[in-house]
């Protein structure tokens, strides 16, 4: 395809943001209009798209018969979603002739569904993935356009794999749509990489507190998984909520006969935890009781 390609973008937040100002920037690049979540619609992409004349709007069901016919008037060559918050049917797939795609901030078809940053860190995962697939009328399950993948060290958390994701997403699921632009798709059907990949479910409240049964390195991760600007780590401190923000594994010492989930050190900006198998230095928290050796946390 060689003419101007012309999109219609349901988005939200940060990394369609960055999104949005590269289809813009590109001379061979319409964006026809911007379709927002329908609670607390972007205000940025408000704003965008009134600096530069294009429609705005947000529909509580997007396969509305009414809302489909608009969106059909738009001639679009191409649906593109980026952290968009419904599930579209078959025959609003299927409006723009080469059809609709998603970004996912994972490796397909490992890891489907919601907080897929938390899972991969809950999991020990030593990498993750951004994908740009076709969207099918499964969840996250259709054919991947383009997929790359980064590494992950002790090092990272939750926010430092969000800030990879807000930066790569946008220049993923741009280059994604040049690679469509120029007929260069080389379509991967997931199935052919694996059958059935780790559906990852929403996690709810409740589920930030600790299991102190959990070994040190399984404690280490859900703490990173969940720190900043997740809900952090949760438990409780002499009945005074604890939130802990980071943590470090405990290799070099042993402080003698400690009981699981009690505290055996506390020093000038850390405490000690002993763990089923070893023990977990807390280095960040925050808390209104201050940590005391012999303390329990539950």
């Amino acid at each position: 395809m060689t003419s101007r390609l012309k999109i219609g973008y349901f988005a939200d937040g940060i990394w369609s943001h960055k999104a949005l100002s590269l289809f813009l920037g590109d001379k061979d690049l319409e964006v026809a209009f911007i379709c927002a979540r329908f609670k607390c619609p972007d205000i940025y992409l408000k704003k965008e798209a009134q600096k530069y004349g294009i429609d705005f709007f947000s529909c509580e069901n997007v396969n509305d018969k009414l809302f489909k016919e608009k969106l059909s008037n738009y001639k679009c060559n191409l649906f593109v979603s980026m952290s968009f918050n419904q599930i579209f049917d078959k025959e609003l797939i299927n409006i723009p002739p080469l059809g609709t795609i998603n970004c996912h901030a994972s490796k397909l078809p490992f890891y489907k569904g919601r907080n897929i940053l938390n899972w991969v860190l809950i999991n020990d995962e030593k990498e993750f993935g951004i994908t740009v697939h076709y969207v099918d009328t499964g969840i996250d399950t259709g054919d991947i356009i383009l997929q790359k993948t980064y590494t992950i060290s002790d090092h990272d958390n939750y926010k430092t794999l969000l800030e990879l994701s807000f930066k790569e997403c946008p220049l993923v699921l741009y280059e994604s749509v040049q690679l469509i632009k120029r007929n260069k798709v080389e379509r991967i059907p997931q199935s052919s990489i694996l059958e059935e990949g780790f559906y990852c479910k929403r996690r709810k409240e409740g589920d930030e507190f600790i299991n102190w049964d959990l070994n040190t390195r399984q404690l280490f991760n859900f703490i990173r998984a969940l720190t900043t600007p997740g809900p952090c780590a949760n438990a409780y401190l002499r009945n005074n909520l604890i939130k802990i923000i980071d943590s470090q594994i405990e290799r070099s010492e042993d402080f003698g006969s400690v009981k699981v989930a009690h505290i055996a050190q506390v020093g000038k900006n850390y405490f000690v935890v002993k763990t089923i198998d070893g023990y977990l230095k807390i280095t960040n928290w925050n808390c209104l009781t201050n940590p005391k050796v012999g303390d329990k946390l539950v």
